[in-house]
C-alpha cells in the first residue's frame, strides 16, 4: 500500500566541541528504521584548526554494518581485525560487526597537522537475524569501483545494494539501496521501485517529493509499491536509501544492535569485562561502557 512521504521532524543535533556538529536523523520517534537502516548521522560540516581533529576512541559493535561516506575530509579507520584504511570522499568503508568487532575513527596525521574540513554521512545497517552473528569483516572500496547512474540533470553513485539496474560491489546481507545523488535545478528523478521502504535526506539544496518540500539537512520517508518522483527546486545533493522491511524489530543500545535484550546485555558484559579484542595500533585508549 502506497503512503505519502512523511517529514522527520525531531532530528537531534549534538555539539561534540570545536564546532563539530552531528545531526542524528535515525532513529527518531516517527521512524525507527527504513529498510535495514537503523541509524543515520549527518556529520558536520566542520572545520578543524591545525592540530585538531576527530578522535573516536576504540569501541565495540554487534549485529550491524557501519558505513562511512564523506563529502569532505578524511577519517582513519582501525579495527580489531587489524584493518587500517583512510577513507576520503567517494570511497566506502564498510565494516560488518557480526558477533563483535572493535574499531576507532581518527583524523589522519597529515590532515590533523594541516587543519581540515570534515563533512559526511555515517549509517548503521542492521544485519538479518540469520546473519547477526557472522564473523566480523572490513572492506574498503575505491571510488572507481562504484556504479554511476547518469540521467539528464542527475549524477548519482550507488554506494551499496541495488538500484536502477546496477549493483554495488559492497557485500550486503539483505535487499537495500544507498546512493549519493546530485540534482540540477529543475531535474527530476524516480526512486527505486523494487524496494518497499525509502528515505530521502537532503544534504544541500531543496527538493519536492510527492508534494512534500524537503530542505537542507531534512529527511523524509515513504513506503509502498510505488514512490513519487523527486524534483529539485535548486541544485541539490541528496542521500537516497532504503530496502526491504526488517525481519523483526531491533533493540539499539549504545553501539549494539540485536533482536533480543539478552544479546545486548551479553555485549555490555563482554565490553565491561574486557573480553573484546584490542585494536592494533590503537591499544591504549577505549570508550568505557556508559552508565
Amino acid at each position: 500500500m502506497e503512503t505519502n512521504p512523511t517529514l522527520i521532524a525531531d532530528a537531534r543535533v549534538h555539539d561534540l566541541g570545536d564546532g563539530f556538529m552531528v545531526r542524528r536523523m535515525l532513529p527518531v520517534l516517527e521512524t525507527r528504521h527504513v529498510g535495514p537502516f537503523v541509524f543515520f548521522d549527518h556529520v558536520g560540516p566542520a572545520t578543524f584548526a591545525a592540530g585538531k581533529g576527530m578522535d573516536v576512541r576504540p569501541h565495540p559493535h554487534i549485529g550491524l554494518a557501519t558505513v562511512t561516506w564523506l563529502f569532505d575530509g578524511a577519517i582513519r579507520h582501525r579495527d580489531s581485525l587489524g584493518s587500517l584504511a583512510d577513507i576520503r570522499p567517494g570511497e566506502v568503508n564498510w565494516m560488518t560487526s557480526g558477533h563483535g568487532i572493535v574499531h576507532s575513527e581518527r583524523t589522519p596525521p597529515e590532515e590533523r597537522e594541516a587543519g581540515h574540513k570534515l563533512h559526511g554521512i555515517q549509517v548503521w545497517v542492521a544485519l538479518p537475524q540469520t546473519d547477526a552473528e557472522v564473523d566480523p569483516a572490513f572492506h574498503h572500496h575505491d571510488r572507481d569501483a562504484l556504479p554511476r547512474i547518469r540521467q539528464p540533470g542527475v549524477d548519482a553513485v550507488l554506494i551499496a545494494g541495488e538500484a536502477y539496474g546496477e549493483r554495488s560491489p559492497v557485500k550486503v546481507f539483505a535487499p537495500m539501496f544507498f546512493l549519493e545523488v546530485q540534482l540540477a535545478a529543475g531535474a527530476e528523478m524516480a526512486l527505486p521501485q523494487e524496494h518497499a521502504e525509502r528515505g530521502v535526506h537532503v544534504v544541500e539544496g531543496a527538493v519536492n517529493w510527492g508534494g512534500l518540500d524537503i530542505g537542507a539537512t531534512q529527511m523524509a520517508v515513504q513506503a509502498g509499491a510505488t514512490a513519487p518522483t523527486l524534483r529539485a527546486h535548486e541544485t541539490s545533493r541528496l542521500m537516497l536509501f532504503g530496502g526491504a522491511p526488517l525481519d523483526g524489530e531491533r533493540h539499539l543500545w549504545w553501539n549494539f544492535v540485536a533482536s533480543t535484550r539478552e544479546r545486548i546485555e551479553q555485549a555490555k558484559a563482554d565490553w565491561r569485562e574486557g573480553r573484546y579484542p584490542k585494536v592494533p595500533g590503537d591499544e591504549d585508549e577505549f570508550i568505557p561502557l556508559p552508565d
